[in-house]
């Protein structure tokens, strides 16, 4: 039976990483198999792509980065993210492709549509299952990510605040395109709180 495949979204600051690690431990303590990943990255060669990606001093242009992110994808999904959910492991992965459409395509401008159309062919019909959408105020998670990473906040964090308001406005967007798709939870509570909203979504649609 093909596992299941569960992204966690959402803005600078949103407790991501934190929430997938919970959520991959809670899912192994019910008796399945999971991989816990993130993007961009997850493989040698994505990581490889992850650095150049991550480097504030290394300049691309808004459509270099919608390719090499599709890059990056297309090596996590092809080595390590289809692989697992043939042999039914469930897949807990931070941030997949509606980072890529909120950040480039919309902030970025480059258009949806056509960061879509690139991501399309990377991960085919790879797709999540469910995808929990962390809405936080976005200030104050970019705030919070820069006072948690100080020196090593990376091109992205270090964005206005105009850019990351328009990204927090295009993963509402798509939560309310694709309702079936987004389970959306307040991050703003505390960390037990989350971890607990995400845990019913998860019973909600996925068990």
């Amino acid at each position: 039976m093909r596992g299941k495949f569960i992204t966690l979204e959402g803005g600078e600051g949103a407790g991501k990483s934190t929430q997938a690690r919970l959520l991959t431990s809670w899912l192994h303590d019910r008796g399945f198999e999971t991989v816990e990943t993130r993007e961009p990255g997850g493989t040698p060669g994505a990581d490889a792509i992850r650095a150049l990606l991550l480097d504030g001093d290394t300049p691309f242009t808004p459509t270099a980065e919608a390719h090499l992110f599709a890059a990056a994808r297309a090596d996590h999904v092809e080595t390590l993210i289809r692989p697992a959910l043939a042999a039914g492991r469930w897949v807990v992965c931070d941030r997949f492709v509606d980072s890529t459409l909120a950040y480039q395509g919309a902030a970025g401008k480059l258009g949806v549509d056509l960061v879509r159309s690139i991501n399309e062919t990377a991960i085919g019909d790879t797709w999540p299952d469910l995808t929990i959408l962390l809405r936080t105020d976005t200030d104050t998670g970019t705030r919070r990510a820069i006072a948690r990473d100080g020196a090593e906040t990376d091109r992205f964090t270090n964005r206005d605040f105009a850019f990351h308001r328009a990204v927090g406005k295009a993963f509402d967007n798509f939560a309310e395109r694709e309702p079936v798709r987004f389970a959306v939870v307040d991050g703003t509570k505390s960390i037990e709180q989350v971890a607990g909203a995400i845990r019913s979504a998860v019973e909600t649609r996925l068990l």
